[in-house]
């Protein structure tokens, strides 16, 4: 099992920017990437980042890239979504999540999911 902690939600206005974090316990060593998903109300769940633990490479859905960065501290076993030049339209419940595998932007393949943090993008 893997356990996942989130924390660094909040409120912030139109361009502002939060950082969160996201610290991995127990079976880390299964882990193979880190995933961050979002929900706002009313709509499914949506993939927005990943990270391949190893390699580090990342993925990102497109209404994010050049403003989301995710990283990750492999000697802490924590993963990191680094949001800039927030909008309204992010606002929603972010979830990290873990998998196994390589399929990093494939929801149901991953296993492990954080309890989410709210994120709130005030105009």
């Amino acid at each position: 099992q893997v356990q996942l902690v989130e924390s660094g939600g909040g409120l912030v206005q139109v361009g502002g920017s939060l950082t969160l974090s996201c610290a991995a316990s127990g079976r880390t060593k299964s882990v193979r990437a880190m995933g961050w998903f979002r929900q706002a109300p009313g709509k499914d769940r949506e993939f927005v980042a990943s990270m391949t633990w190893s390699r580090g490479a990342t993925y990102y859905v497109a209404s994010v890239k050049g403003r989301f960065t995710s990283s990750r501290d492999n000697a802490n076993d924590t993963g990191y979504l680094q949001m800039n030049s927030l909008r309204p339209e992010d606002t929603a419940v972010y979830y990290c999540a873990a998998t196994p595998t390589g399929a990093v932007t494939t929801t149901r393949l991953y296993n492990y999911w954080g309890q989410g943090t709210q994120v709130t993008v005030s105009s």
